[in-house]
């Protein structure tokens, strides 16, 4: 491709060269440069990849983007200047893979919690329906049923972009993806055409990336502020900040709820561990899905399916059938002790204490509910005594353990959880560092009818410790520690 037809949507401050160059890929990581690259330096939270322009050059980069450049540079490349390298970025990798997003009714879904299941229910409606789909999310990206392993929840623009020209070859009508609070700052999904977008919730999470909650509600509010007029905007109208979200959007906005007035409502009638009943819109609805959270859930998938034209019987006969994302309230059954243990994402105060919420409605009046949970390092230290404060208040039994300590000391994360614990609660919460170890001793104290809850890690098959992933699945050492 010449470089005249990647850079014809980009700002560009200066140029200096030739546009008629021919490039042989986009690239961002100077180690992947070779001859015919085009170079793209972007100023990363660790890394600014402005410090490799030279190393670029030498590798055989035939194109640089760049914010500013080192004095006295002396080559035969081109040398574009822009003021955001990673906004050139995310309409460079557009243009390269042809504008996938355009091809496709591309959804994103943001919020703190319930960005997995909204995305998953929706790629499994739509597929439900007889639609070819792409599917990014925190648990995989999927293309018309081929699974492709996820690494971030939103991944980088060149692979969001190569991922959607995939789903296009293959046939795909409809596309759904987790639009994550990095992602909008970061300016990845900066050249993508959206037909729609969903907010869930806010809640007090990635503080250690943002700084303060302000900066953290602007970052979601951005994804909505840049719609087209072409695109609709659903927000869950039960959460205060829901309408922030959509004060300067261009696309047409609708609302969801529970509890207030709004384009698209529901009611729960009944709650319990086979499932939600619910007032959908109107219509009797039994589905698979348990707790409050779930119906929110469901409500905005629903909405989002009639926005995008579909019929509301066939939807909802496709959404009774339909089951949880792995590792979202995620059950096993334990028929000889007769305990039930969930696993469950839950790694925020407000995703865990929702999660403890429903467990507890459905709970018989005389079974305990034991709580395992941690806290990931080289992340927000602040909600760390809130996670064992919920779990505390909310559970009969608790039990601190590590996470994903990553870089971290396992028992600094869990001095800080440590510190919210109330003194009443102190004698019912348990320290043990190492996770299985946590898990097993949970499985040992639980009685018949109690109910285990592990969570923070979810659908994760593995554990960081410095540096290095260990395999390990919540799910899969529960199963061993009670036998099943």
């Amino acid at each position: 491709m010449r470089l005249k037809e990647l850079v014809q949507d980009i700002d560009r401050l200066n140029v200096s060269g030739e546009l008629e160059t021919a490039i042989e890929e986009v690239v961002f990581d100077s180690r992947q440069v070779k001859p015919g690259s085009l170079f793209v330096a972007l100023r990363g939270t660790r890394v600014d990849g402005h410090q490799f322009i030279e190393r670029a050059l030498e590798q055989g980069a035939v194109a640089i983007v760049a914010e500013d450049f080192p004095d006295k540079l002396s080559t035969t490349a081109t040398l574009i200047q822009v003021r955001s390298s990673a906004l050139a970025l995310g309409e460079l990798a557009a243009n390269w893979y042809g504008r996938p997003a355009t091809a496709l009714q591309l959804v994103g879904v943001t919020g703190t919690n319930g960005k997995t299941t909204t995305a998953t229910l929706l790629y499994d409606l739509f597929t439900g329906l007889g639609y070819k789909c792409g599917l990014l999310s925190t648990i995989a990206n999927r293309i018309s049923g081929q699974e492709i392993t996820a690494t971030h929840t939103t991944p980088d623009p060149l692979t969001i972009n190569g991922l959607l020209a995939e789903m296009v070859a293959a046939g795909c009508s409809y596309a759904f993806m987790e639009v994550s609070s990095h992602a909008v700052d970061q300016r990845r999904i900066a050249g993508l055409t959206f037909a729609g977008a969903i907010f869930s919730n806010i809640t007090h999470d990635h503080l250690d990336y943002h700084l303060t909650f302000d900066n953290y509600i602007r970052a979601k509010k951005g994804f909505f502020d840049g719609l087209p007029p072409t695109a609709f905007a659903l927000v869950n109208v039960d959460d205060k900040r829901g309408m922030v979200m959509v004060q300067n959007t261009a696309a047409k906005v609708y609302r969801y709820s529970l509890r207030q007035m709004a384009e698209f409502r529901a009611r729960i009638i009944e709650n319990s561990l086979l499932g939600l009943h619910l007032d959908l819109d109107g219509h009797d609805f039994y589905g698979r899905l348990i707790g409050e959270f779930n119906a929110y859930n469901l409500l905005a998938v629903y909405a989002t399916a009639r926005l995008l034209g579909q019929d509301a019987t066939e939807v909802l006969t496709v959404l009774s059938k339909l089951t949880a994302a792995e590792g979202r309230f995620d059950y096993v059954l334990d028929p000889q002790k007769q305990v039930t243990a969930i696993v469950d994402y839950a790694h925020t105060p407000d995703a865990l204490e929702k999660v403890l919420g429903t467990i507890r409605s459905l709970r018989k009046t005389d079974s305990k509910i034991i709580t395992v949970v941690g806290c990931g390092g080289d992340r927000d230290r602040a909600k760390r005594p809130e996670m064992a404060k919920v779990a505390c208040q909310a559970s009969d039994q608790v039990v601190l353990t590590s996470d994903n300590p990553r870089t971290e000391i396992p028992e600094a994360i869990l001095d800080d959880m440590e510190t919210g614990v109330p003194e009443t609660k102190r004698r019912q919460t348990l320290r043990i560092t190492d996770r299985r170890q946590a898990i097993r001793t949970a499985c040992q104290l639980a009685q018949a009818g109690d109910i285990i809850l592990v969570a923070g890690k979810g659908h994760e098959k593995y554990q960081e410790i410095q540096g290095v992933r260990y395999p390990f699945d919540d799910k899969q050492v529960l199963k061993e520690e009670l036998g099943i």
